[in-house]
């Protein structure tokens, strides 16, 4: 192990645990003080007076301007769960957060220009919706652990302080009780993007079956989509189908390894592979709809 690698991976470990243990304590606390005032019952019965589809897009568009990767939208997502927050929904969150952001949009603009962009954004949040209305309908709530996810009792606050020592004793547990999980999430995460050699991109990108391939050599890594468009161009300059780099992406960023270690103190493993599988379809459709859209005006 060269001292530079290993240097970059203990910088990319400190770096993203504590980053994802903040940001996790911070929004636990935040959606807890707003609970004090909203109770999960009453943001049921709004989200079920919204027409078919729309709190998925809500979800959804609300991922796209926050830029997390896929590790950093889990806090969010299990904030969601907490406020009462329908679980389709919550995961049309969590799908789109790390696909689409403002600075991806800026970095894509700059590179593939912007009709590229807009198509790439427009699928993003369009996968993000249909995942979360796929997953809502399988009726999964059964999976997902039950401290993790808001009970119907009455929260009784009359003073400022209260709501807030409620928000921090939300926070507080909930982050005892996931933090191993991120801490080793994130360490794999580190190693795999210091180690994973990206020279056989180019091999696969070639392949028969590249499209597939190319997701599932994106699902073990772990990027943000930001940190991957230099590589999806590069594949793209090289001859590699813009379909195939840009599912690689979108595989490097919405699902990974880490991601699925610490969802798996959130929920079972069976509602973890349902979630990977309904996406990563998703993420092939897109990159074959790319493909076809390039060989047909190219």
């Amino acid at each position: 192990m060269m001292p530079q690698q290993l240097f970059a991976m203990i910088e990319f470990f400190a770096y993203d645990t504590v980053k994802i243990l903040v940001l996790l304590f911070l929004m636990v606390f935040v959606m807890g003080f707003i609970r004090t005032y909203i109770p999960p019952s009453r943001v049921k019965r709004i989200i079920a007076k919204a027409r078919f589809g729309t709190g998925n897009l809500i979800a959804s568009l609300f991922g796209a301007i926050t830029p997390f990767c896929s590790c950093s939208s889990i806090p969010i997502f299990i904030s969601f769960l907490e406020a009462g927050v329908p679980l389709g929904i919550a995961f049309s969150f969590l799908v789109t957060s790390p696909l689409v952001n403002e600075y991806l949009v800026v970095i894509m603009l700059a590179t593939f220009g912007w009709k590229i962009t807009a198509a790439y954004v427009i699928s993003g949040i369009a996968l993000g919706v249909l995942s979360g209305l796929i997953i809502g309908r399988m009726k999964m709530e059964r999976y997902v652990a039950k401290d993790l996810v808001s009970s119907e009792k009455r929260i009784k606050c009359n003073s400022l302080m209260i709501r807030v020592r409620f928000g921090f004793n939300e926070a507080s547990s909930i982050t005892k009780k996931i933090w191993i999980w991120v801490v080793v999430g994130v360490g794999i995460g580190a190693i795999i993007h210091n180690y994973v050699p990206q020279g056989i991109l180019e091999v696969i990108g070639k392949a028969g079956y590249a499209v597939p391939l190319a997701v599932l050599l994106g699902v073990p890594m772990y990027g943000s989509c930001v940190a991957i468009v230099p590589i999806a161009l590069a594949l793209f300059q090289k001859g590699i189908p813009l379909g195939t780099a840009l599912a690689f992406m979108m595989a490097t960023a919405a699902l990974s390894l880490p991601e699925a270690i610490i969802l798996r103190r959130a929920m079972k493993l069976k509602l973890i592979l349902v979630f990977f599988l309904i996406v990563a379809i998703g993420i092939m459709f897109t990159g074959y709809v790319f493909n076809y859209l390039q060989a047909l005006f190219v």
